[in-house]
């Protein structure tokens, strides 16, 4: 078995407005795993709790992922800390794949399915963002093959300073989007939990006319009184309710799980705690009829290890993925092909995680420090 030699954090800037993060982790035998742990405006504390993991796991063994991984509820660090030891967990799996000569999904029992469902998140890839740049963004997505699309529109409304015309503006642009890609394209809306219950409540009835697929994240994800009532009227309007993309661990899953909070959990393998705990997730969900579309908006090592999971979890929704953002996704991780086809994606079959970053080309563009959150603060 080898051991663990080293572990660095490497921040990247792809965009103006985005960095990706990632774990190296190196082992004695000089092979090099991979985890993502992409946290808009965290770089600076995950690079000092890489140095703080790194301290305390450099010579232990690889293969000690139960003992190395587990997520503890009460961590000081919160999710900037889970974000971390997530992509840990994520780089020792593609590490025992390299040693194995297997795929990560060989070693988690085998995949369920060879091509993994998207949809196309075509937030960040409007411009303008009027209801015309959102609409033309969506058919963009439809012309690329895919069936399912997301936006974020209600930017920059948020319930503690309501704003009539921003919320007017979020309407239109979702109407917009709708008439655009006609009725059999999966339309769904993600609110980045800018609603109050009763804003919310509001929400469900005027969305409803645009058979929404899913709405997401209408209010806080503590809120589970108000998430359960949400859901009911969502579902008495033929639209699933979708959230947690950013909580960590089974616990926290678990609470809303048997609240019957959601029709639609979207764990981030960034966030979650890696692979075994998003699968123990799912295996919870789907004794109560829940259903797992990952959250995946981010980089490509995200994308790839969010693809081995996605293989093996039986009550599977489309995985998704930001369109439209950079190309760099697609040649930033040199091995298996990551481009989209017809709204899906193939399965990496090579061993461990199937892609490897291009090292050479990030240490010419090391992240940025942002300077304006694209998130009202206070929705983190």
């Amino acid at each position: 078995m080898s051991t663990i030699a080293e572990v660095t954090f490497l921040g990247v800037a792809v965009t103006p407005r985005t960095n990706w993060s990632f774990l190296r982790v190196e082992d004695s035998e000089g092979r090099i795993g991979w985890g993502e742990c992409t946290l808009a405006g965290q770089e600076a504390l995950m690079t000092a709790e890489a140095v703080r993991l790194a301290a305390s796991v450099r010579g232990q063994n690889t293969g000690d992922r139960n003992r190395l991984c587990r997520l503890l509820p009460n961590a000081p660090g919160g999710l900037m800390a889970h974000t971390v030891r997530s992509a840990f967990e994520q780089a020792l799996w593609d590490l025992a794949g390299q040693a194995a000569g297997l795929p990560i999904h060989g070693l988690l029992g085998g995949a369920l399915r060879d091509t993994i469902p998207l949809y196309a998140n075509i937030n960040r890839g409007v411009s303008p963002r009027s209801p015309e740049g959102f609409a033309a963004a969506a058919l963009r997505a439809v012309a690329a093959g895919f069936a399912g699309v997301k936006l974020a529109p209600f930017d920059p409304y948020i319930w503690e300073e309501p704003d009539r015309a921003a919320y007017a503006e979020g309407i239109a642009r979702i109407a917009a989007v709708r008439q655009a890609i006609g009725p059999d394209v999966a339309l769904m809306v993600d609110c980045h939990w800018r609603f109050s219950p009763g804003g919310a409540a509001a929400l469900v009835r005027d969305v409803a006319p645009y058979a929404l697929f899913w709405l997401e994240c209408p209010v806080a994800e503590a809120n589970h009184a108000a998430t359960r009532r949400l859901r009911h009227m969502a579902n008495d309007r033929g639209m699933r309710l979708a959230g947690a993309e950013s909580l960590c661990g089974l616990a926290a899953y678990a609470d809303i799980i048997e609240a019957g909070c959601h029709d639609v959990l979207m764990p981030d393998i960034k966030h979650a705690g890696g692979h075994e705990e998003i699968r123990r997730i799912a295996a919870l969900a789907l004794t109560r009829g829940v259903e797992i579309a990952p959250h995946n908006p981010t980089g490509p090592v995200c994308h790839a290890q969010s693809l081995h999971l996605c293989a093996t979890l039986p009550n599977l929704l489309p995985l998704e993925v930001q369109f439209g953002e950079t190309e760099r996704f697609f040649s930033f991780a040199p091995g298996h092909d990551l481009h989209f086809r017809a709204g899906s994606a193939s399965l990496p079959q090579g061993p461990g995680l199937g892609v490897m970053l291009d090292e050479a080309w990030a240490a010419t563009s090391p992240w940025i420090a942002a300077q304006k959150p694209w998130l009202d603060p206070r929705l983190g």
